[in-house]
């Protein structure tokens, strides 16, 4: 494409100079123009331009008051009173240099008296690397070479073939940027070993030159078609995935190339194969994977070239049972004091494990000290959940199935993971590495430590309230291992509940923490919904904030209360942050004095914005009342003196833990 470009770009300047120098050159009726040695030059040469008047062409009778001028293109660079002018000119680049020459007389305007163009260029260089090729049996000889740096000037190249019993084929190319001709002609097998020799001539104004001689025969330059109708069968039978891939040729091909790979990959696998006559067979190919083959040809073991590789097959190979077995972990939840909740989850198998599309999962509950199977079922979902007795010692066994079979069954028993308190991993720690990964680390627990068989790293969404929905995480280590990256699905300004497990043959420990990879202050603070009064104190309960507004993992509350209309600073009660827990007692309080009472929350990064205000009046006995502000606390007339002393404020106040 750039190449014909380039060819229309070149003929379209040739053009618009043709037209400039028809406008600007007529006929030269007043005088003429010569131009030594020659009007096509030598990049480099000295060039002498004449312009003359013819007689009676003159300004008027005295010589003296004609005014040649000589212009390059529409720069003026001599001038001589007279009839005649001489100048000589040297540097002129390469391509075509416009002179015209015109007569000045006084108070008249310039006459144009006649003009030349000068083409400058090079010889042509020895044409290089010519090479010929004739595609498939019966496809024509066409040749290419490369032409060297451009003339500049009009060259006409000559591409001639001479073969066996003195027959000779010539074409002729008079492009500006020749580098290709086809001679239009068939060379047959008959004689195939018949010696042909090409050669290419370039001339223009400046010189000539010929290539080197390009000797080939037949099986040299025919490059068969790339074979066709490629397709592949499958053999029903077999227990690896076995092939067969067909194709068709021309007659005379002798060796063929063949390669494939799966289509996620990047890497072909090659085999070579000589006399196959349309078909080879492949083994041991992946199961339901989607593979591309291709295929090239070649007329001779040591001779030509090989074809172009054939279109792209793409063929998926069938399914064959699964192997490998499924992670299978497990949550117990107790329901009442008889039964208990048991949710499984699994991971997908690879797609080299499921080796087809999984149909489905099968899950066998049992009773191990009956042996009874108690529960089989099916199931299209990574997770299953049942309700089973308390008592007596279960354990499960989920497979995964397609079209070919099943995978072995994945047996666990169901434990308390978290009965042995010697199995708990000390020190558990989550730090976060980058934007979705949390580091865990922990400490071995220090008894039992011989008993550990592997730990199991579990991670879920803290969501407070119901989190069965959750999707849930995990990954296992071996017990030399005291840390773990976790990276699946985790998001920023996420918080996760993660929990280490160390898991022995018939019992667990655990421990756990809150982790986030990423965080900053909460979008908002708690909602405060309720202010009662109990005994003399307060209880604040108040809305948890949503989940997308914390922004982390919360680290602490704040309760903040001063005087309705104080200009004082307000005092504060920080308390730890637990999921389940949303109201705190504040005491110590004055009665009858108006409060105005909100809250914050913080995490690593800071504190949040305050949440709403409410006002509350704390009335002794009686209950007190609360507004969303602005309220009024409507106080009752009491008998007695209050000293002055009962109504200041303390600064700040202790606020211990109190279960809500």
């Amino acid at each position: 494409m750039a190449h014909t470009f380039r060819r229309c770009s070149l003929a379209l300047i040739f053009i618009i100079m043709w037209l400039l120098i028809k406008a600007k050159i007529d006929e030269c009726k007043k005088g003429d123009v010569t131009v030594k040695p020659s009007r096509v030059i030598l990049l480099g040469s000295t060039v002498n331009i004449s312009c003359s008047l013819k007689p009676r062409e003159g300004c008027l009778s005295y010589s003296r008051r004609n005014k040649l001028i000589l212009y390059k293109f529409d720069r003026r660079i001599n001038f001589h009173h007279g009839h005649s002018l001489n100048a000589q000119v040297t540097g002129l680049p390469l391509g075509t240099t416009l002179f015209v020459c015109k007569l000045a007389c006084i108070n008249s305007n310039e006459i144009q008296i006649c003009g030349a163009e000068i083409l400058v260029g090079v010889a042509p260089e020895q044409p290089q690397n010519l090479s010929c090729i004739q595609k498939g049996e019966q496809g024509t000889v066409a040749c290419t070479w490369e032409r060297g740096q451009d003339t500049h000037l009009y060259t006409e190249y000559t591409l001639q073939l001479s073969g066996p019993k003195n027959l000779t084929w010539q074409k002729q190319c008079k492009d500006h940027y020749c580098d290709y001709l086809d001679f239009g002609i068939n060379l047959t097998p008959e004689s195939p070993e018949s010696n042909f020799t090409a050669k290419v001539t370039a001339v223009n104004s400046l010189g000539s030159s010929s290539s080197f001689p390009s000797t080939f025969t037949f099986l040299d330059i025919v490059r068969p078609l790339p074979p066709w109708d490629v397709r592949i069968k499958f053999q029903k039978a077999s227990s690896m995935s076995r092939c067969t891939l067909y194709w068709r040729d021309e007659g005379l091909v002798l060796l063929n190339r063949l390669r494939y790979r799966p289509s996620n990959s990047r890497h072909w696998n090659m085999v070579n194969v000589t006399e196959a006559k349309g078909r080879h067979d492949l083994l041991d190919l992946k199961p339901f994977t989607e593979y591309e083959f291709q295929i090239s040809s070649k007329l001779h073991l040591y001779k030509g070239s090989w074809s172009d590789w054939s279109e792209t097959l793409r063929a998926q190979t069938p399914e064959e049972e699964p192997t490998g077995m499924l992670d299978v972990w497990y949550m117990k939840r107790h329901i009442d004091y008889n039964r208990q909740q048991i949710s499984l989850f699994w991971k997908n198998l690879s797609v080299s494990e499921a080796r087809g599309k999984i149909l489905h999962y099968q899950v066998t509950l049992q009773e191990l000290t009956g042996g009874k199977v108690m529960t089989q079922n099916i199931t299209g979902h990574t997770s299953w959940t049942t309700v089973i007795s308390r008592t007596g010692n279960w354990a499960v066994a989920v497979s995964a199935a397609n079209s070919k079979g099943s995978s072995l069954p994945t047996r666990i028993n169901i434990m308390n993971l978290c009965e042995a308190g010697l199995l708990a991993p000390r020190q558990v720690s989550a730090n976060s590495e980058s934007m979705g990964n949390i580091l865990v680390t922990w400490q071995p627990p220090r008894k039992g430590l011989s008993a550990v068989q592997e730990y199991v790293v579990e991670w879920r969404q803290l969501h407070p309230g119901d989190d069965t929905q959750i999707p849930l995480n995990w990954l296992r280590s071996p017990p030399y291992n005291v840390s773990a990256l976790i990276s699946e699905n985790i998001k920023p300004y996420t918080c996760y509940e993660i929990r280490v497990y160390a898991l022995s043959e018939d019992q667990g420990g655990c421990s756990s923490i809150l982790g986030n990879s990423k965080h900053k202050a909460p979008l908002s603070g708690p909602h405060i919904n309720a202010i009662t009064e109990e005994k003399g104190s307060i209880l604040i309960s108040w809305n948890s904030i949503p989940v997308q507004e914390q922004m982390g993992c919360l680290l602490h509350y704040r309760i903040y209360w001063k005087e309705r209309d104080s200009n004082s600073q307000p005092q504060l009660c920080e308390i730890p942050y637990r999921v389940s827990q949303n109201s705190h007692p504040i005491n110590s309080l004055q009665p009858r004095v108006t409060y105005v009472l909100w809250m914050t929350a913080l995490t690593a990064a800071g504190e949040s914005s305050q949440g709403n205000e409410r006002e509350f009046c704390l009335q002794g006995k009686a209950n007190w009342m609360a507004f969303v502000a602005p309220s009024i606390c409507i106080a009752i007339i009491m008998v007695g003196i209050f000293s002055t002393h009962y109504f200041q404020q303390k600064r700040r106040h202790s606020c211990p833990w109190t279960g809500s």
